[in-house]
């Protein structure tokens, strides 16, 4: 059996920055408040005409230089996104294209903010099938897109990015193990009521996201911590075996709340949040990879990934690096 091993990471943000002063004038709020509850300060908007494909191969460049890889020796590259440029063909498809690579299999993973997450174990199913031995896996959202600007609730909260890693087989496990899950019966408590389907034109069918901001709270707390523990237990370790968690950049608030139950050290949990806000299924990888590039990741280090989404989905993927 061989095993998925991250052997390069990246990401991207778009240049435009909006920050809470900037949403002063947009919303009745104040940016002390947004950053007393949220802990964003500022989040990154996507130009005009700049799409979710544009942001995925700025950060799978970046990963692709970081591995040192030629992106035409790739056998699977997987996009994780909600904000496709199209209904299809999938972003996965516009990037192979973009990088010159033929041949692979390249498809988009949708689960929301645990997309990237998703995407991470269905790549080491691959792998450990022997059906890939060199991958691309994306986060990448244009998340503004599907934004009420005028919604105080959601407005807030999120941001536009990408982030990306390369995986190459090996011998000793780089992923050990995956852990995904979903509960459908939650969906109308974070999410988008229109659809392709249901027909976008209809009035209640609004193309925006829609949030109840304390219920996805309390269940966001109590998956998470409930799948840092099944995957914990899967490998036979404890909190303190963990050198990084590295959660969905959600808020401050979920972030401490999942830590402090956990009782694992806040200085070991890494957050992006004040800078990047919540870019949805970017939020982990470009997490990763700011820690990597500032060195406070390094090889050998157990890392744990957990993220949760609309759906509701969630799920965890533990790595040594």
């Amino acid at each position: 059996m061989s095993y998925a091993r991250v052997i390069g990471t990246g990401g991207y943000l778009p240049e435009k920055v909006l920050t809470n002063a900037d949403l002063e004038t947009m919303v009745e709020t104040t940016a002390q408040w947004i950053y007393e509850r949220t802990g964003v300060e500022e989040r990154h908007i996507a130009a005009e005409g700049e799409t979710t494909a544009d942001l995925a191969e700025h950060a799978a460049r970046q990963a692709l230089a970081a591995a040192d890889l030629d992106p035409r020796s790739l056998d699977l590259i997987i996009v994780a996104t909600t904000t496709a440029d199209h209904v299809f063909p999938s972003v996965a498809t516009q990037l192979q294209e973009r990088l010159a690579n033929v041949g692979a299999a390249a498809f988009d993973v949708q689960a929301v903010c645990t997309g990237f997450v998703y995407a991470l174990g269905i790549c080491d199913q691959f792998f450990r099938a022997g059906s890939s031995r060199r991958a691309l896996v994306v986060g990448a959202e244009t998340f503004s897109r599907i934004i009420d600007w005028r919604d105080r609730n959601t407005c807030i909260l999120f941001g536009d990015g990408a982030g990306a890693v390369v995986l190459e087989a090996s011998d000793t496990p780089g992923i050990h193990s995956s852990h995904l899950h979903a509960d459908g019966r939650h969906r109308e408590l974070l999410w988008v009521p229109g659809g392709v389907s249901r027909g976008m034109s209809l009035p209640e069918n609004s193309p925006y996201v829609a949030m109840k901001g304390s219920e996805v709270f309390k269940v966001a707390v109590t998956t998470l911590t409930r799948v840092v523990e099944e995957t914990l237990a899967a490998n036979a370790l404890e909190v303190g075996d963990l050198d990084w968690l590295i959660p969905h950049q959600a808020n401050t608030r979920i972030l401490a709340a999942t830590a402090k139950r956990l009782q694992f050290p806040v200085d070991r949990v890494i957050n992006t949040v004040s800078r990047h806000a919540n870019t949805s299924a970017a939020s982990v990888p470009l997490a990763l990879d700011v820690a990597v590039r500032d060195g406070r990741i390094q090889r050998g280090q157990r890392l744990l990934l957990e993220a949760f989404g609309g759906g509701f989905t969630w799920g965890s993927v533990l790595l040594t690096y």
